[in-house]
């Protein structure tokens, strides 16, 4: 993919098998069940898809969603002390305490250049599909959980077309299916 940028978007998103990357009014409990416990069939591969382990490390800033952003406040500590990280919001104060708030995309674009950004942890169900529509998504990592929920968040918007190749997948002993993409080309 062609890029305007020195950075590199990368998702790392939980997902139903439905496609829902949150439930109705964001409720994430679903990521946290454990459908099947112990009868999952885990497979092995020479070309498994990242993990967290893997996948965290690498990343020097994270982008986000006001709507994830107000979700991970509520989960206590701040999971990300010492990352630069951003939230684009267009209602959200300036003045947070564990964020610089970015109003628009070009904001975050070149917010993003100004800070030296590397590796870009994108997160957020509207702020991937934006990443993506932009052509600034460049991985995507989805672990599928094995239940169907119904309604929710989607992880792809409506209009969404994008093509993709498989970097890596598996399925893991707690029934993920989780395979990483490279994003060749988004619209």
């Amino acid at each position: 993919m062609t890029r305007d940028r020195s950075w590199t978007g990368r998702a790392f998103l939980g997902m139903s098998l439905d496609g829902f990357i949150a439930g109705p009014g964001g409720d994430l409990t679903f990521l946290e069940s454990e459908p099947g416990k112990g009868r999952h069939t885990a497979t092995g591969t020479e070309h498994p898809a990242l993990v967290w382990e893997t996948f965290f490390p690498q990343i020097d800033t994270l982008l986000m969603g006001r709507a994830t952003y107000e979700k991970v406040l509520t989960f206590g500590d701040w999971p990300f002390p010492g990352l630069r990280v951003f939230v684009l919001s267009g209602s959200l104060p300036d003045d947070q305490p564990n964020a610089r708030v970015v109003r628009s995309l070009a904001e975050a674009q070149d917010a993003l250049a100004a800070a030296g950004a590397s590796q870009v942890y994108v997160d957020g169900g509207r702020t991937v599909q934006a990443f993506l529509a932009e052509g600034w998504l460049d991985e995507l990592t989805v672990s599928i959980l094995p239940i169907v929920i119904g309604e929710g968040i989607p992880l792809f918007g409506p209009g969404a077309r994008a093509e993709l190749a498989v970097r890596g997948a598996h399925v893991t002993e707690d029934g993920l299916t989780r395979v990483t993409y490279d994003v060749l080309s988004s619209e």
